[in-house]
């Protein structure tokens, strides 16, 4: 029972780092059908259907007041500002190169806890997140303009940016993770992320789509229930489970499943000084890793 209960958050965490390495590639194909805003509000719409199924269960969470600011807190974070981010990102880079530049999320975490907790850093973590700047920004540089990739600097910084919000997010879920379950906070990044991506629609030159494309819509089905609903309740219980740190760690297994997701569906290929870049990022990471987890 000791064994389950230990590898259960483990495993929580592993099968939500493949969903999300699969929404890069998922975001590549409903992209080539529909607008950018349009697939992320599919998604969030999909997802909040879904989670009406569980809507008895949820109605009995206790919602303490204090806890408000920090709920919109996360919700803004992601999916709000994260989407935004990602979904032009993704216009910009190919699948893989954005999946790499996630690797960097266990240490902006690291540096978040620093600054908003508190918690000490070492300069072997700032060492690992130097050289991780160092090769992302190579890689970007390095990324040859294609059809899928037209601006590679561009977009592996928005990408960036994109993580930037997901620290965001994994403080603040760590912290009311205390009180709330991963089913709960789930399902308030999918309301909020749909009523959010919703005012896009007063947009002038964002409407809903006319015509059904099997491939696209297919995607933002996938996108809104294995990934949104999937990943994030595998991640929220995995973060509810383990340090935050710890959890976030788990991300260094998105660039690794994302680069070949991206080479065996989409066909996507590295230039040569790419290799060695990812492999610079990569290497960051491992050598911040052991202090990012004694945090």
């Amino acid at each position: 029972m000791d064994n389950k209960k230990n590898w259960l958050p483990i495993l929580s965490l592993v099968t939500a780092m493949i969903l999300w390495a699969s929404s890069f590639i998922a975001l590549k194909i409903a992209f080539q059908g529909y607008h950018p805003m349009i697939v992320i509000l599919g998604r969030m719409v999909v997802g909040s259907v879904c989670f009406l199924v569980f809507y008895g269960q949820l109605r009995q969470t206790v919602l303490h007041r204090e806890d408000l600011k920090y709920l919109l807190f996360m919700a803004v974070c992601e999916p709000c500002i994260y989407f935004i981010f990602e979904a032009k990102a993704l216009e910009l880079t190919s699948a893989s190169q954005a999946g790499l530049i996630t690797a960097m999320l266990p240490l902006m975490v690291a540096l978040g806890a620093t600054l908003f907790l508190q918690e000490r850093i070492s300069r072997q973590t700032l060492i690992g997140f130097a050289i991780a700047i160092s090769g992302a920004c190579w890689l970007s540089l390095a990324g040859e303009k294609s059809a899928s990739a037209p601006n590679p600097l561009l977009g592996n910084f928005l990408e960036f940016l994109a993580m930037v919000a997901a620290s965001g997010y994994t403080l603040a879920l760590k912290h009311l993770s205390r009180r709330y379950s991963a089913l709960f906070l789930t399902a308030v990044q999918s309301w909020v992320g749909a009523l959010f991506f919703s005012l896009f629609l007063l947009h002038p030159n964002i409407s809903l789509p006319q015509a059904w494309y099997p491939a696209p819509a297919l995607a933002v089905i996938y996108l809104g229930s294995f990934v949104t609903l999937g990943a994030y309740l595998c991640y929220n219980y995995g973060v509810s489970q383990v340090p935050a740190s710890q959890a976030s760690s788990f991300v260094n297994l998105i660039p690794v499943f994302t680069v070949v997701l991206g080479f065996l569906i989409l066909g996507e290929r590295f230039a040569p000084a790419q290799f060695i870049a990812s492999a610079l990022v990569l290497v960051g990471v491992f050598i911040s890793q052991r202090q990012v987890r004694s945090l």
